[in-house]
C-alpha cells in the first residue's frame, strides 16, 4: 500500500507544481462597484448604432465595455453620467482605445438615429449611441433589468423615469460590476483598469 500512495503522490505533486507555473485565472479583482460577476441577467444584443451601423455587444470583444442605458432629453443624470465616462476616457491615456461607451436609448421614438448622432459624440467622438424599436429597445432593457417609465410634464411632452446605474463589462465580454449613478470618474477608471489589467 505504500508504494502504491508513492505512486500516486508523485503525479499529484507534479501536476500541482505545473498549476503554479501557469496563471490562465486572473487574481480576483477589487472593484469600486458592487461586483456581479457570473450575473444571471445580461447576455448579448443588437442594436443601430448613431452611425448606421448593426452592432452587437458581442462585437467589442477585445475592449471592456461600459454600458449605459438614458435618453437625450434627460436633464441630469445622463449628461453627468455621460460626462463622468469622457472623464474617464482622458484619465486612461493611450488605455482609452481598450474601452467602449455605449449609450442604449430608453426613449426610442425619440431618439433617432440622427439624434443619438447630433448628442452621443459630443461627449467622446468614440463613444456610441444605440436605438432600434420600442420592442427592440424593451427587450435589450428586460435583460438587464433596467425600468423606464414616462412622466408627463407640464405644458406638453414627457420626461422618462429610468435606471441610472451602468455596467462593465471585461474584453472577454462578461458582465463584472455595476456602478451606481453619481459614481465618480476616478472610481470609474480604477474598475475599468482592473478590467483590462
Amino acid at each position: 500500500m505504500p508504494s502504491l500512495l508513492k505512486r500516486l503522490a508523485v503525479p499529484a505533486l507534479l501536476i500541482a507544481l505545473a498549476a503554479c507555473g501557469r496563471h490562465e485565472t486572473p487574481p480576483p479583482a477589487s472593484f469600486k462597484g458592487t461586483d456581479i460577476s457570473g450575473a444571471s441577467f445580461g447576455g448579448d444584443f443588437s442594436l443601430t448604432a448613431h452611425n448606421g451601423e448593426r452592432k452587437s455587444l458581442s462585437d467589442f470583444k477585445g475592449k471592456a465595455v461600459a454600458l449605459f442605458f438614458g435618453y437625450t432629453h434627460c436633464p441630469d443624470v445622463c449628461p453627468t453620467t455621460m460626462l463622468e465616462y469622457a472623464a474617464v476616457t482622458k484619465s486612461l491615456g493611450r488605455d482609452a482605445q481598450k474601452l467602449q461607451v455605449l449609450f442604449v436609448t430608453v426613449d426610442p421614438e425619440r431618439d433617432t438615429r440622427e439624434v443619438l448622432a447630433g448628442y452621443v459624440p459630443h461627449f467622446d467622438p468614440a463613444f456610441l449611441g444605440m436605438t432600434g424599436s420600442r420592442a427592440q429597445v424593451d427587450e435589450v432593457m428586460s435583460r438587464f433589468r433596467i425600468v423606464a417609465q414616462r412622466v408627463a410634464v407640464p405644458g406638453g411632452g414627457y420626461s422618462v423615469d429610468h435606471s441610472a446605474g451602468s455596467y462593465l463589462f471585461d474584453p472577454e465580454g462578461r458582465l463584472r460590476v455595476y456602478e451606481p449613478y453619481a459614481t465618480p470618474s476616478a472610481s470609474l477608471t480604477h474598475d475599468i483598469r482592473e478590467l483590462l489589467r
